[in-house]
Parts: structure tokens; C-alpha cells; sequence
């Protein structure tokens, strides 16, 4: 689970940079998705949510621009390498502030 806060308002309401966010995470993880990603960006100035599945299990999101928040899960059955969210979402999204919280599980080999 990961939160990002002191993100950039415009990018949290925008279902492109959160389409090019999902995609690079996928590639870099070499994640499998079954299905295309769905969003639903909510009226005004409201924020946008997403969700993929992968054969892996899923990822999703949740922005509140008018916090400058960024929430994501990505969960997967299969042990996997790390992805530098901090990083990434400072670079995508100029989060000021990144919080990520790991949950190994026995799901894999």
C-alpha cells in the first residue's frame, strides 16, 4: 500500500498521467493484466480511481486532489521485485511525501 501526499493537483485529476503511472509499473514489474484497466474520473475537480486486474491479483488507485493525495495497492500472489515508488511518484506526480507499507504473505513458492 502506498500514499503520496503534497502531489500535484492537476496530474491527481488527470486518467492519463494515472494510465502512464499503471503502465509503468507493469512493465517494470513484468506484471500480467487480464483485462483492461477501468477509471472513473469523479465530476469537477474531484479525483480519479483505478483499477486493473492481473493475473497476479491487482492494482489500484485513488487520488484526492483536494488533499494532493495519491493512494495505490498493488497486491500479488507471487513474490516479485520492488518498484522505487518514492521515486516515481515524486518524479510523475511531485509528491512531496511518500509512505509505503510491504505485507510479504506465504502466497508463493
Amino acid at each position: 500500500m502506498v500514499e503520496a501526499h503534497g502531489c500535484d493537483r492537476a496530474a491527481l485529476q488527470d486518467p492519463a498521467c494515472l494510465r502512464q503511472l499503471f503502465t509503468q509499473i507493469i512493465g517494470d514489474l513484468s506484471l500480467h493484466p487480464v483485462a483492461d484497466a477501468q477509471w472513473h474520473k469523479f465530476a469537477g475537480e474531484g479525483g480519479v480511481t483505478g483499477v486493473i486486474m492481473l493475473s497476479e491479483s491487482h492494482l489500484t488507485c485513488h487520488t484526492f486532489p483536494e488533499f494532493g493525495s495519491l493512494c495505490l495497492n498493488l497486491f500479488c500472489c507471487r513474490s516479485r521485485s520492488g518498484w522505487d515508488f518514492e521515486d516515481g511518484l515524486r518524479r510523475q506526480f511531485g509528491a512531496e511525501a511518500v509512505s509505503v507499507r510491504r505485507i510479504d504473505r506465504p502466497y508463493h513458492d
